[in-house]
């Protein structure tokens, strides 16, 4: 990325941050070339602190990490837009965003692909989620498989509140499945997207 540090006189540029699922504005921070570089390596918004004047990964106290999905550079390479999944409050107060604004979703599918990533990159020892992760792709997969079995052979009955928590285990592993491979919803609506874009 060919960014334009030494346009402004303190080597930073302005970093805008913005869910990739929302699409909702969350804050705004500083990026040196250091700090680009963390963010690019680790997935995980990193900026620098003028007041610690030291490196600041976002949620490295409170673990409202914020994912990075996409790094887009402006016109006039001088400026950062940076799409992310937040684990969490993005402001300091609380907040969603730093403008105090909400940022909700349409759908839940969003907020639980964010706690499932939040699982992957940040694992928790008591977390069933975190456990899938480490022990691998094969038995994620697995998982998947079984659920959805189970799934089919409660579709043959008529209870509907079984059928409903069976579809929500396979949807739920699924959701696990896409990450562990690197995925979300939003990949797998494109392709549904460009089908029916063929289709019509």
């Amino acid at each position: 990325m060919q960014i334009d540090f030494k346009k402004y006189h303190d080597g930073l540029v302005p970093a805008i941050i913005q869910d990739s699922t929302t699409l909702k504005v969350l804050m705004l921070g500083f990026m040196n070339q250091k700090a680009l570089d963390r963010t690019m390596d680790l997935k995980v918004v990193t900026f620098f602190s003028r007041s610690k004047n030291r490196l600041w990964t976002k949620g490295e106290e409170s673990k409202n990490f914020l994912f990075v999905k996409e790094i887009r550079i402006d016109c006039d390479n001088d400026s950062l837009l940076i799409k992310v999944q937040p684990a969490g409050p993005v402001c300091h107060n609380g907040d969603d965003t730093c403008w105090a604004e909400e940022n909700s979703a349409q759908s839940f599918i969003p907020v639980l692909e964010s706690v499932i990533a939040q699982r992957k990159n940040d694992p928790a020892e008591e977390s069933y989620t975190s456990s899938l992760f480490k022990k691998g792709i094969n038995k994620i997969a697995q998982k998947v498989g079984e659920e959805a079995v189970e799934l089919v052979i409660e579709a043959k009955d008529d209870n509907d509140e079984l059928f409903k928590n069976e579809a929500a285990d396979l949807l739920f592993h699924y959701l696990i499945l896409l990450q562990a491979k690197g995925m979300t919803m939003n990949d797998i609506e494109d392709v549904l997207k460009q089908r029916h874009a063929i289709n019509k």
